[in-house]
């Protein structure tokens, strides 16, 4: 016989678990003992769980019923991924626990993020967006929606590295072609073979994409070709929009319903290779996903996409725990000349 603290209930299915300890007890206690006990005993309970949530009022976490401890995040924010936090007073104040019900459990919000943010790697492993990537795909969704005001420009979604833009990227085109109209195609762009394939094999293991309909253009050539067709997702180099000396980029597509996803856009040559993409795709719509902050007067990433759609900088996500902290060292190395005559032999 085991009694769950709470429930949440969808069409007669049990899809959210929350366990709930005393103030004085240790949020992992609720991990270590209450649900590894249930997995164990009550197994059934997670054939349908989306999530579960753990909470001790001081101290909210959320996460996958088959994730480890350390895989379990916060969930502060319920609009706006910038809102500065004070967890100390969230702590001393013990609403933790409201503020993750209301960022991610009330019916619209709780519906959306089953249906769209919720992967399976490999048909195994299961992902679940942590709260910046929810807001910030949804920021990213809302201004693909008023794209037609845009002039192509859905603007630049900086999100600091480490904290999941690859995945980010998945949310945002399953969204797309499950809840809005139209015969979409996807270019993903990158700048380096080992981040096209990172990307691709995310896409492929997570079923966004199968391997008969993913396209990986060998050349320029090839690439050229495929931006012709009505393929629904393309990776691709930046570097395969070189072109012959001297010679007009030719127009590859005039469709208003291709979304080009720039990956690590702060360091994309703008001039050149750039410029023939958007010549080649002259009416595509273009997001900008970066991991930098864009210094700097002149800003070209922004002239390029527009405005930032969401932010989620380093000192967020460290407080977060969605990435490690950076620790920096100052070293002066001490360099010595052991050959007085180096330079009569050089």
């Amino acid at each position: 016989y085991r009694r769950p603290d709470i429930l949440l209930y969808i069409n007669g299915l049990p899809l959210v678990f929350i366990e709930l300890k005393n103030s004085n007890v240790k949020l992992q206690t609720a991990f270590d003992d209450n649900l590894t006990n249930y997995k164990r005993d009550i197994p059934q309970l997670f054939h349908t769980n989306a999530f579960c949530i753990l909470s001790n009022a001081l101290e909210t976490k959320i996460g996958s019923f088959t994730a480890t401890w350390e895989y379990f995040f916060p969930w502060f924010r319920a609009e706006d991924e910038k809102e500065k936090i004070d967890r100390d007073g969230i702590e001393s104040s013990g609403t933790s626990l409201e503020r993750a019900i209301l960022g991610l459990c009330s019916p619209p919000k709780l519906l959306d993020y089953i249906e769209n943010f919720i992967l399976y790697h490999k048909e195994t492993r299961k992902i679940i967006a942590q709260n910046h990537q929810f807001i910030g795909v949804n920021k990213a969704i809302a201004s693909f929606t008023n794209r037609e005001a845009k002039d192509g420009k859905l603007g630049v979604f900086w999100h600091t590295q480490g904290s999941g833009k690859s995945f980010s990227m998945i949310f945002y085109t399953r969204k797309i072609n499950r809840k809005l109209t139209g015969n979409f195609t996807f270019v993903i762009i990158t700048d380096r073979d080992d981040l096209d394939r990172q990307i691709y094999l995310n896409f492929l293991n997570t079923e966004t994409v199968k391997q008969k309909d993913a396209a990986q253009p060998k050349n320029s050539a090839q690439m050229r070709e495929f931006l012709s067709q009505n393929k629904p997702i393309i990776f691709t180099l930046i570097q395969k929009f070189r072109y012959d000396k001297g010679k007009k980029y030719p127009i590859l597509s005039d469709r208003n319903d291709i979304i080009v996803i720039v990956d690590e856009a702060h360091r994309t040559q703008y001039a050149g290779l750039a410029e023939n993409m958007r010549a080649g795709l002259p009416k595509a719509n273009y997001l900008a996903f970066t991991g930098t902050p864009l210094l700097g007067g002149g800003r070209k990433t922004n002239a390029w996409f527009g405005d930032y759609v969401s932010e989620y900088n380093f000192k967020q996500s460290v407080e977060d725990e969605a990435t490690v902290r950076l620790f920096y060292e100052k070293r002066v190395p001490e360099v010595l000349i052991q050959n007085d005559a180096l330079n009569e032999e050089f």
